[in-house]
């Protein structure tokens, strides 16, 4: 089975760009109502994938005090300072689905890349599961 038939296209998935400030990121990963999106470089490679808990935590670690986080404060920072590279890994679109459900079993989709490491799109967990259970 070619997982191509499951992906959804980087045009129709919230991502995060890694230059972008952690401000912005947090703004566009709440208007997304996701809980972590895929993050890509200028060039449109895939990066990693940002979680609010990496957020969160990043935010906790460099304030003593919750009141002295602001709006202004997060400008400061940027994603690529603190997206944890490697954490989620991207398979290739011609994978396999045994490689693919392999990926799933950690997290709630699966970035997909070209043989150029250019994002293209990703693969829900829940498509995954619908396929194995039709079988």
């Amino acid at each position: 089975m070619n997982i191509a038939s499951f992906l959804q296209p980087k045009a129709e998935v919230t991502y995060l760009r890694d230059d972008m400030t952690i401000r912005q990121g947090l703004e566009k990963l709440k208007r997304s109502g996701y809980t972590a999106v895929p993050v890509i470089d200028s060039e449109d490679r895939y990066v990693g994938v940002i979680s609010e808990g990496d957020f969160l935590w990043h935010i906790l670690s460099r304030n003593d005090t919750l009141e002295e986080i602001t709006m202004k404060r997060l400008e400061r920072g940027g994603i690529r300072n603190i997206l944890q590279s490697g954490k989620v890994k991207a398979v290739c679109i011609d994978t396999d689905m045994e490689e693919l459900l392999e990926q799933a079993k950690n997290q709630n989709f699966v970035p997909v890349v070209d043989d150029r490491n250019v994002f293209i799109g990703i693969i829900t967990r829940r498509d995954i599961i619908k396929y194995f259970v039709s079988l």
